[in-house]
């Protein structure tokens, strides 16, 4: 037998390839062709359908996180703020989304006034219709997107109108270009004033997305105050912004814990979007990720070594109806020199102070505890522009477990210790005090 198949082993061989060179095809023909998606009012409700089929975004912000998680915790859908992040292309960002089974509303960076940007220049303004005009030309036809959001944020701290006339511009080129997608642009917050504006300027834009934190929770409310009766969605929402705390003496903002963060996510999607059905198409939360913002762990929802926190859970919960099987551990007490966080704690350089945290864990986990001390961040973005993350100090840490040893850094100024709580099946609860050594 052997001497039967040898000659043949050529061609055995060409067969092969060319059974796995049409297999490549068929994958590459199976993700080409557009996905249609359409917004239609039925009665007093607004409904998106994507494919034809209707479709109620469950998303996150996702600009760097774990797609396949998640798919796996229940979501269909997220959101970017440009096409190709520096990272991974946009194509490569979308092919994911699609072996996921996911959709994406897709961000276009357009310039913002506050980065300086002049919209009274035409010439700028030409090239920057140009570079989008490109970009969307590329990635229309790829079939896991459904929305374009052209810019973020454009209001904030913006006094030229005539932003909007180029989002507008920049929408009817996409509907021009693309019939089979949607436009939006999203905003910082809501106001009857801005709403006219946008109205009045860009009325070619499909919907509208709208990005709010703790004042969530009246958004319903501007909604009517605004007069706003189209459809909407909400594409930033989460923990308390930073510029909504209280501060410190000193005027360090005081973060949640994790556990605190995700009694708000539950408590404010099921007050303000869950609700809203007939207007509002879904929302994206923020953030599917890490950054460092204030703090590395103020806006992010998962920890940067990949673990998920509490909040992870209640997403889980609120997208697929059930907790998770394993449940992040939650923190019940975090006290430093036998204070929190709002007692404002000031420390003697160099002396010794006592640090708890008092935890539960509902599976009876192994718990290992990590505690870390960083300077107060000094270099501050302005929505959500990138910071750098202040470095650890270290050899002030005595001892482990859930009491600890600190020795009050020797250089006067603003610090946080953070604790860092790991339950072994990839969850963790932060929290963090700020002090300040005399």
């Amino acid at each position: 037998m052997k001497y039967f198949f040898k000659p043949f082993m050529p061609f055995i061989l060409v067969f092969i390839l060319l059974g796995c060179n049409q297999q490549k095809s068929e994958t590459e023909q199976k993700i080409t062709g557009p996905t249609r998606a359409e917004i239609k009012k039925e009665g007093d409700k607004f409904q998106l359908y994507v494919g034809g089929e209707p479709f109620y975004i469950k998303g996150a912000g996702l600009e760097f996180g774990d797609i396949p998680a998640l798919a796996r915790n229940g979501g269909n859908s997220f959101r970017t703020w440009r096409t190709n992040n520096g990272e991974r292309s946009g194509k490569e960002v979308l092919d994911e989304a699609y072996e996921n089974g996911l959709y994406v509303t897709m961000g276009l960076d357009v310039e913002r006034e506050r980065h300086g940007f002049n919209y009274d220049n035409k010439a700028a303004v030409a090239v920057q219709f140009e570079k989008i005009k490109a970009e969307v030309l590329e990635f229309k036809d790829h079939p896991a997107l459904i929305i374009w959001a052209i810019g973020n944020e454009l209001n904030l701290r913006a006094t030229n109108p005539k932003v909007w006339d180029a989002v507008n511009d920049l929408s009817k080129m996409i509907h021009e270009v693309d019939p089979n997608h949607l436009t939006t642009t999203t905003l910082a917050g809501i106001s009857k004033e801005l709403v006219d504006e946008i109205k009045l300027r860009a009325p070619d834009l499909d919907l509208l997305s709208i990005q709010m934190y703790a004042d969530i929770v009246n958004l319903p409310k501007y909604i009517k105050e605004t007069g706003w009766e189209g459809p909407y969605i909400v594409t930033e929402w989460g923990a308390t912004g930073h510029w909504e705390v209280e501060t410190t003496e000193w005027g360090a903002p005081i973060e949640n814990n994790s556990t605190v963060k995700a009694e708000f996510y539950l408590e404010r999607y099921k007050t303000a979007i869950e609700p809203y059905k007939d207007q509002c198409l879904g929302s994206y939360v923020f953030l599917w990720g890490q950054k460092q913002e204030r703090t590395p762990t103020w806006y992010g929802i998962f920890m940067e070594n990949g673990n998920e926190t509490e909040s992870v859970d209640v997403m889980h919960y609120i997208w697929k109806n059930e907790w998770p099987a394993n449940r992040s551990p939650r923190l019940i007490e975090f006290e430093l020199d036998g204070k929190t966080a709002y007692d404002d704690v000031f420390l003697s350089s160099n002396k010794h102070y006592e640090a708890v945290v008092e935890i539960e864990d509902a599976e009876g986990d192994e718990i290992k505890y990590l505690w870390d001390i960083k300077p107060e961040s000094t270099d501050l973005g302005d929505g959500g522009d990138f910071e750098s993350t202040p470095e650890s100090l270290n050899g002030l840490i005595n001892g482990e477990g859930s009491s600890i040893d600190l020795t009050a850094p020797s250089i006067a100024g603003a610090y946080r210790l953070f604790i860092y709580v790991d339950d072994g099946h990839g969850n963790t609860a932060h929290a963090n005090i700020p002090f300040f050594v005399n």
